[in-house]
C-alpha cells in the first residue's frame, strides 16, 4: 500500500470538509403541538341563513382564519358574498352550486380573493370549507356569532 504524501492527504481533507454536510440539531416531536378535533361529537350550530349549519373545527378571530364543516339542507341558499381572501371547499356529500358551475361529492373548488358568487345545494351536501378572511355577505352579517 503507498502512503499518501502531504499534498494528497490536504487535498482529501480538503474534499471531505467540502462536502461535508453541516450538523443539523435532531428534531423533536412538540408535546400538545398537535390539537385533535372530533366533528362526530360535535353539534351542528346553526347560521343566520336558513338551511345551513355548522361545526367550526379552527378558528382564529383575530386573524379572521376558519376552517369547518358546513351543511347545506336540500334547498339551501347563501345569498351573494365576497370573498376577501381565497376561499376553499371539498365537497364530502351531495353538491352544491354557483353561476360558475356544480362541485359534487369528492371534487374541490377555490375561490379567488375579491370574488363575488352566491351558491345554493338542491340536494344538499356536507363541505369541508377553509377560510383565511369572513365573507362579506351584500344583504347580512353572515353567522350568528361573528359574521361570516
Amino acid at each position: 500500500m503507498l502512503s499518501e504524501t502531504p499534498k494528497r492527504k490536504d487535498r482529501a481533507m480538503a474534499t471531505k470538509m467540502a462536502v461535508a454536510k453541516p450538523k443539523v440539531p435532531k428534531m423533536k416531536a412538540t408535546p400538545g403541538g398537535s390539537t385533535y378535533v372530533r366533528p362526530a361529537e360535535m353539534e351542528w350550530k346553526p347560521t343566520q341563513f336558513d338551511k345551513v349549519w355548522i361545526k367550526v373545527l379552527y378558528e382564529d378571530k383575530a386573524e379572521g382564519e376558519m376552517t369547518c364543516l358546513v351543511r347545506l339542507d336540500p334547498g339551501a341558499y347563501l345569498p351573494m358574498h365576497i370573498h376577501p381572501e381565497i376561499e376553499q371547499a371539498l365537497v364530502l356529500e351531495g353538491s352544491m352550486s354557483d353561476h360558475d358551475g356544480t362541485a359534487y361529492a369528492g371534487d374541490y373548488v377555490w375561490r379567488r380573493p375579491g370574488s363575488t358568487h352566491d351558491n345554493h345545494s338542491e340536494t344538499g351536501a356536507l363541505v369541508f370549507a377553509v377560510y383565511r378572511k369572513p365573507n362579506i355577505f351584500q344583504h347580512s352579517s353572515g353567522l350568528k356569532n361573528g359574521g361570516r
